[in-house]
């Protein structure tokens, strides 16, 4: 006898799964429930949409019912919603929303593919505001936003939150012309970026015109939703308000089947995507709880990546393939105006937390070779264990191609269980308008290999100062136009060129720090010095990261 599967929710995973249960089983009966109109959108396309770099609405559409029956003979009901899971019975209630019919559906296999629902605080002036407010999770909410742009022609936006939604809505909404408040209740916007990292993208978004609100979250609307009042007394003129604060898992269905959720609501599966004390039933995409690749702690990682990976695998999970989910990443990118920003695993901030031993390592490569046109230095910082070199976690922000690369690059070396030093004998393609003989990955494992090798780094940049203040001696190594250029607390100039000629002004009783503008000639200098038996340190990223790091 077939077997019978049930498919709650399309899009990522839930469609995904279905196509490879069909390419498995030919004779299973496959049946997919979808509340929304459409089995299969690009939800990560949305925003672009609504600027008008996806020009069309259909190319939203990545599959449509007809033909996703006709390829896979899948049998599909969309505007059906699965409103009760009956685990013990292994049945589940159907309602179909455009006659009110209930029905009962019986399954051998569930899998359950709800997705996540934007978060909408319950503020003061939140009812009056209707009409006014607007998520981005669906097909229906960029019609609702589209007509409403189309049929005001409104001059200016408030955007809360600054994630990937926030930030892409954000750009777009400047594309269309309107003017843009960007209200982020965190002291920076892209939470996987450390701080330093962080202000790139606050400066390209400054560059471009938006208003950008840090450390300030929603408090309520007045005026029927024209006025954004927030946490720290400004109130915003608003034609519309874009809520780009979160997820929270919809996960109603298996609360209410008695089955288990974690603390935030997230469907607790095993590594098979199996959920506890339901023969049968499958979670996945970005209602589950998800195991960290990098340690193993359960967290929430809701990418459209990961939801389409698990789809395929737990669908040779119910055909009977031994696969085990190893855990996720988290790697990601997001382009903000004329800057991209990626970033894999870890960062600073959160092994700070968890109080992991860790060393990090700034570097500014270029994203091709300098002498071919276009070339610009992008910024970035890989973190890793000092006594093996497991790596934790990268990130990138810079312009044009390689910023993707370079991350992706780190994220396959994690999960090939490489470390930071195997990253310096990478090969990597090479050619002029692509990338550099040495890749950025490259460096970074050479300059992990310098440290291992007893070489000093000073990884703290931002606070220089405060060594300064103690009597360190702070030598930078730059040009005279550089320092009056690009201004770096130091305590003694001599130009590299100049160094070996005028050693004996470099203190050799105590350790020397050395600076320039990226750390390239600073590590040349504590070779120099090195040899000849005085203490250096090399700063890490040099007046570049100073400055970066003092930006707001």
């Amino acid at each position: 006898m077939s077997k019978r599967i049930l498919i709650v929710g399309g899009v990522a995973g839930g469609a995904s799964c279905a196509a490879r249960l069909r390419r498995m089983d030919e004779a299973a009966e496959i049946v997919l429930f979808e509340r929304g109109e459409y089995i299969s959108f690009a939800n990560c396309g949305l925003p672009y949409y609504i600027g008008g770099v996806i020009p069309k609405r259909e190319m939203l559409l990545v599959q449509d019912e007809k033909t996703m029956h006709a390829w896979f003979n899948i049998d599909i009901h969309t505007r059906t919603e699965v409103t009760a899971i009956q685990p013990a019975e292994k049945t589940v209630s159907v309602k179909d929303l455009r006659t009110g019919e209930v029905r009962s559906e019986r399954y051998d296999a569930l899998v359950l593919s709800p997705g996540a629902a934007p978060i909408v605080p319950q503020v003061p002036g939140l009812e009056e505001a209707q009409g006014r407010i607007f998520t981005i999770r669906n097909i229906a909410d960029v019609d609702a936003l589209q007509e409403f742009l189309t049929a005001t022609r409104p001059s200016t936006a408030v955007v809360v939150g600054g994630g990937f939604i926030g930030l892409e809505m954000t750009e777009n909404l400047r594309r269309r012309g309107l003017a843009v408040h960007l209200v982020e209740a965190a002291g920076q916007v892209m939470a996987p970026l450390d701080p330093e990292m962080a202000t790139l993208v606050h400066a390209e978004l400054r560059k471009n015109g938006v208003d950008l609100h840090l450390g300030s979250a929603l408090a309520g609307f007045e005026n029927g939703g024209k006025t954004v009042v927030l946490t720290d007394g400004q109130k915003l003129y608003a034609d519309c308000t874009i809520m780009a604060i979160g997820v929270r898992p919809e996960s109603g269905l298996i609360k209410e089947a008695g089955l288990a959720v974690n603390d935030r609501g997230a469907i607790v599966v095993d590594d098979q995507f199996r959920v506890k004390g339901a023969d049968g039933v499958y979670a996945i995409g970005d209602a589950i709880e998800v195991r960290d690749f990098i340690f193993g702690e359960k967290t929430q990682i809701p990418l459209a990546g990961p939801a389409n990976r698990m789809g395929r695998m737990v669908a040779d999970i119910i055909c009977g393939k031994d696969k085990h989910y190893a855990g996720t990443l988290g790697s990601s990118v997001v382009q903000v105006f004329g800057t991209q920003c990626a970033t894999t695993g870890k960062n600073e901030k959160q092994l700070r937390q968890m109080g992991v031993d860790y060393q990090s390592i700034h570097l500014y490569p270029a994203n091709h070779a300098t002498y071919y046109p276009g070339a610009s230095q992008m910024s970035l910082k890989v973190l890793y264990a000092p006594a093996d070199g497991k790596l934790y976690g990268a990130q990138a922000v810079g312009k044009d191609m390689g910023i993707d690369k370079t991350i992706d690059v780190i994220a396959t070396a994690i999960k090939a269980g490489m470390s930071v030093f195997d990253l310096a004998d990478v090969e990597l393609c090479y050619a002029p308008p692509f990338g550099t003989a040495k890749a950025p990955v490259n460096f970074a494992g050479y300059i992990a290999e310098n440290i291992a090798s007893g070489e000093g780094y000073f990884d703290d940049t931002p606070h220089l100062d405060a060594l300064i203040a103690q009597g360190a001696t702070v030598l930078d190594v730059r040009g005279k136009k550089e320092l009056e250029r690009v201004p770096m607390p130091s305590t003694l100039h001599i130009p590299l060129p100049e160094l070996r000629s005028r050693l004996a002004e470099v203190p050799a009783d105590q350790p020397v720090y050395v600076s320039c503008m990226i750390g390239v000639r600073g590590h040349i200098a504590c070779r120099i010095l090195q040899g000849h038996g005085i203490d250096a340190i090399n700063v890490a990223g040099g007046a570049k990261l100073y400055t970066q790091s003092h930006l707001s």
